[in-house]
């Protein structure tokens, strides 16, 4: 038996086969493009999501034809929040407005408005980048199309509807649509009738390791295999912790991408909306996950490298790095960094906050500037980190995955700032099509969630060092301090 993970995302999806042993067998992927006809907009075609699906499921027929002719079930992963309308005979009416839309702030606010409780009964804020606001917009908007929807789908589920015929979601993703009471794992109406919906206008709802649906004859006889299973599936994060194994209690991961997210496994449902503290449902039954979220982890980096003339050259950046922060004395003297590039998400909540350096001196050259930068992603993540542990959802194990992870430096400081030991898998970096793959073989029945579910083997662990962790608490400390002052500055200005 096979088993085939698509990876809805926002600039490719992502299609990967592997055998009931977990090996990959096959992988293939196809390009996205974003429109953004107007400032703050960012939406999709959902027929492009579909062309990409055929066109990864055929890279991947092509390299393995005879395990895919074994295919016994199908996981689904993608990008959250994107709201896709459909009409009463499934036809899109409109391009797909996307998780990092902005255009909905005022309907953010009307939503708390109309739904005092709005935070006890979703467990989040209402912002932008969740769908329910977006249906406002467009109920107000392009009141023709709201009048025409009937369906509203996130991007996998569309994706899942054109490989069934089912309108199906999971806890996961329509955790991020503020419709879902996630405690309950149930929509709840009253957060539906203040964007003018019904339960009737929403996706049935399944467990991401439960079967969903089953293959369309027409699809499964023009790829010559059986009517298999397509699972429930999970967002992008949620399938991402089932593809490293983070299932159970205390599990979780520190990914270092463009954004930086911690993400912590739990058996009960917890909240913090006041300190931006994203509360979903977990892809799995009875577990639920707490994430905090910054906007500019590993691009921060990024952005300094680019201003420097390094941004070919990064490894060369941080091994010079390395050496410098050697010498005694060198990291106390550094100027400090607020990475709030692209403003920030946990525990700020605030678009308009932005970055600076502290603390600059005419000495202070390449070396210092890069390394205050992965200080200060660092001590923005355990500020995020703090909003986790004090919401009651701490860290026992936790992986350190994206692009960020390569460097041993920066690990090595995580663990020393967040208190927090990490651990570097092993091999290619796992992802969200191996996590949708994961729960196929759950949805199939051909394993059970403990025996598939398990974490990767391990290339490096990262252990938190007292002696560095007292270096770094004035510093962080003065990082806690320079928020506040230049929110001040702003709004006095």
């Amino acid at each position: 038996m096979t088993f085939l993970g698509l990876d809805i995302g926002t600039s490719s999806v992502k299609a990967l086969l592997i055998d009931a042993a977990q090996r990959t067998l096959a992988a293939g992927s196809a390009s996205l493009d974003v429109s953004r006809p107007h400032p703050l907009w960012s939406e999709q075609a959902p027929e492009d999501w579909w062309q990409a699906t055929l066109d990864a499921v055929a890279q991947v027929r092509a390299a393995a034809p005879d395990a895919w002719r074994a295919l016994a079930g199908i996981g689904l992963s993608g990008q959250m929040h994107g709201a896709t309308l459909l009409d009463d005979a499934g036809r899109v009416l409109r391009p797909a407005i996307l998780w990092n839309d902005g255009r909905s702030f005022a309907e953010c606010a009307e939503l708390h408005r109309l739904v005092p409780d709005l935070t006890a009964r979703a467990g989040n804020i209402a912002m932008p980048g969740f769908t329910a606001p977006k249906l406002l917009w467009v109920r107000h908007h392009e009141p023709a199309v709201f009048a025409a929807t009937r369906s509203v789908l996130l991007p996998k589920d569309y994706v899942r509807y054109r490989l069934t015929g089912a309108r199906v979601s999971d806890m996961s993703d329509a955790s991020g649509t503020l419709w879902l009471d996630v405690g309950r794992r149930a929509w709840d109406d009253t957060l539906l009738a203040a964007t003018g919906l019904t339960r009737a206008h929403m996706p049935a709802l399944v467990e991401g390791s439960d079967a969903s649906a089953t293959l369309s004859a027409e699809l499964a006889t023009g790829w010559g295999v059986a009517r298999v299973a397509v699972a429930g599936g999970g967002g992008d994060n949620a399938a991402s912790a089932v593809g490293i194994g983070a299932v159970r209690p205390g599990e979780g991961f520190l990914s270092l991408g463009t954004s930086g997210v911690v993400f912590a496994v739990t058996d009960r449902f917890v909240a913090a909306p006041e300190r931006t503290l994203h509360a979903f449902c977990h892809a799995v039954p009875g577990r639920w996950h707490g994430m905090s979220v910054i906007l500019s982890a590993a691009a921060s980096l990024s952005w300094l490298a680019d201003l420097l003339g390094q941004g070919e050259a990064i490894g060369d950046l941080l091994a010079r790095v390395t050496a410098w922060a050697a010498v005694p004395g060198q990291r106390a003297e550094a100027p400090v960094f607020l990475p709030y590039l692209a403003g920030e998400r946990t525990p700020h909540n605030d678009a308009a906050a932005s970055g600076l350096f502290a603390g600059l001196r005419s000495g202070h050259g390449a070396e210092a500037l890069a390394y205050a930068v992965l200080e200060g992603v660092a001590f923005a993540l355990a500020d995020g980190y703090d909003v986790l542990r004090s919401a009651g959802a701490p860290l026992d194990h936790c992986m350190l995955v994206g692009g960020g992870a390569r460097s041993a430096f920066w690990g090595q400081m995580l663990a020393d700032v967040l208190g927090l030991r990490l651990a570097l898998p092993e091999g290619a970096e796992t992802g969200a099509a191996l996590g949708a793959a994961r729960l196929a073989i759950l949805a199939a029945g051909a394993g059970s969630e403990a025996a598939v579910c398990v974490p990767p083997p391990v290339r490096e662990s990262f252990v938190p060092d007292p002696a560095m962790a007292a270096l770094y608490a004035p510093r962080l400390a003065r990082f806690r301090a320079l928020y506040p002052a230049e929110r001040a500055a702003r709004r006095s200005g």
